[in-house]
């Protein structure tokens, strides 16, 4: 193949043909794996008198210079679908992307393509203004009757394992993990900045293109207006799904904006634990200590050694990561005492946990203002305060995060790190067996 590199924009439109007899010419360029960090050209596009029709890429004899796309026979097969594979040029050329490592949507303007290994790849993507100047063919245009303006054009390249399309390419297979995907390099603030800056129909196209993890830690960080509009685009059960990894009492917040009959179908999408704590909690007025506190938090029974504590807290630690305290509860779920992590270790493994703990205790009550439940957090320099009901029964944790949450402007706080993780069981508090 004399091809060695150029642009997509060069070769598209080109005349194929097949033992020098004219078939058609190319209308575009199918990648089946977009995922891959220089993913191969699949085939091309040949648009021929019987319409659009696939010619695999190990047909491609050659691709002159003289503007001409040799294949070793006539393709036969129409062209698939793009719920099949990613279209470089219907799919790609005008549209959005995410560049993940500028952490921003951008517009591609033409594709970079390169032979490597006998095999055709997608090596970057043009978003500059020479991308454009190039598709209108105003290259030459440029070089020949004034080069030095079209040396100054800036060069604007993003590496394709950079790039991460809006549609989703191939939904049939399986979804990437959020490992494995490349938007899983954003800060759950930058994702839920590009979402928000997206239409709607693209946004809803990169949630589908999260796991419910990642996309929970997008959705605390977005505004409500766009949460509504994201929920009633990706659906209810994939919305109850991701609702249900979301941090307690975020989830109860994003329950509260929607009208009753959307949080009943949402409610009884999810498993019958997390639809009732979250019944509870979007009780509350969420400017209270009951609308800002989460059920996620360790609890442990008085009886237990320090030796026992930690071998129970190694076993739950998965279920829940907020163990800079513990909590100490009778069975009735009455709130005895408190104990810090670094009382436990060091303390003796034969101390048990009723003479260690702390029972001089700072509490709030579910309508304590959320302003006066900051105020308790920072005068006694807090990571979390337990909220209590009138008869001494723990019903949760405001952590400092979510107390800050209160009193800062909203578009700060969503930018803030928080201190509890993702659920992962149906129980997202600490039990004694």
């Amino acid at each position: 193949m004399a091809f060695t590199e150029g642009f997509i924009s060069e070769l598209v439109g080109r005349k194929a043909t097949v033992n020098d007899l004219s078939i058609g010419k190319v209308a575009d360029f199918l990648v089946s794996k977009p995922e891959d960090t220089f993913p191969q050209i699949d085939g091309l596009v040949v648009k021929t008198a019987r319409g659009l029709r696939f010619a695999p890429i190990d047909t491609v004899a050659d691709v002159d210079r003289q503007g001409t796309v040799a294949l070793t026979a006539a393709p036969k097969e129409p062209a698939p679908s793009d719920s099949e594979a990613l279209y470089l040029i219907s799919d790609l050329l005008d549209k959005q992307i995410v560049d993940v490592d500028g952490r921003k949507v951008v517009r591609i303007n033409d594709i970079e393509v390169a032979s490597a290994g006998g095999q055709m790849r997608v090596v970057a993507a043009d978003v500059g203004v020479a991308g454009l100047l190039r598709r209108l063919g105003l290259k030459s245009f440029g070089r020949r009757f004034t080069p030095g303006i079209y040396r100054a054009v800036p060069r604007a390249m993003i590496a394709w394992s950079s790039v991460s399309p809006i549609r989703e390419a191939n939904p049939s297979q399986v979804r990437l993990s959020v490992k494995q995907s490349k938007l899983a390099k954003l800060h759950p603030s930058e994702l839920a900045e590009i979402i928000s800056d997206l239409s709607a129909r693209e946004a809803a196209a990169v949630v589908g293109q999260l796991d419910d993890e990642t996309a929970a830690d997008a959705f605390e960080h977005l505004d409500a207006e766009k949460q509504r509009t994201l929920i009633d685009d990706i659906g209810t059960e994939r919305a109850a799904d991701i609702i249900e990894e979301m941090d307690a009492d975020d989830a109860a917040d994003l329950l509260a904006e929607l009208p009753e009959e959307q949080q009943s179908q949402l409610l009884a999408e999810m498993n019958a634990y997390t639809a009732g704590e979250l019944r509870e909690l979007v009780k509350y007025d969420e400017d209270t200590a009951g609308g800002l506190m989460t059920t996620d938090y360790v609890w442990i029974y008085p009886h237990r050694t320090t030796e026992a504590t930690i071998r129970k807290i190694r076993e739950i630690a998965p279920a829940s990561e907020f163990i800079y305290y513990l909590y100490v509860l009778d069975k009735q779920d009455h709130l005895l005492g408190t104990l810090s992590l670094r009382t436990l270790l060091l303390s003796l493994p034969t101390a048990f946990i009723d003479r260690i703990m702390e029972t001089d205790m700072v509490t709030v009550g579910p309508d304590t203002p959320a302003v006066d439940v900051a105020a308790t957090i920072a005068r006694y320099d807090l990571l979390a305060v337990p909220v209590l009901d009138d008869r001494g029964t723990m019903l949760g944790i405001v952590t400092v995060d979510d107390a800050i949450d209160a009193i800062m402007p909203d578009d700060v706080a969503k930018k803030l790190p928080r201190l509890t993780a993702r659920r992962h069981s149906p129980s997202s508090a600490a039990t004694e067996g």
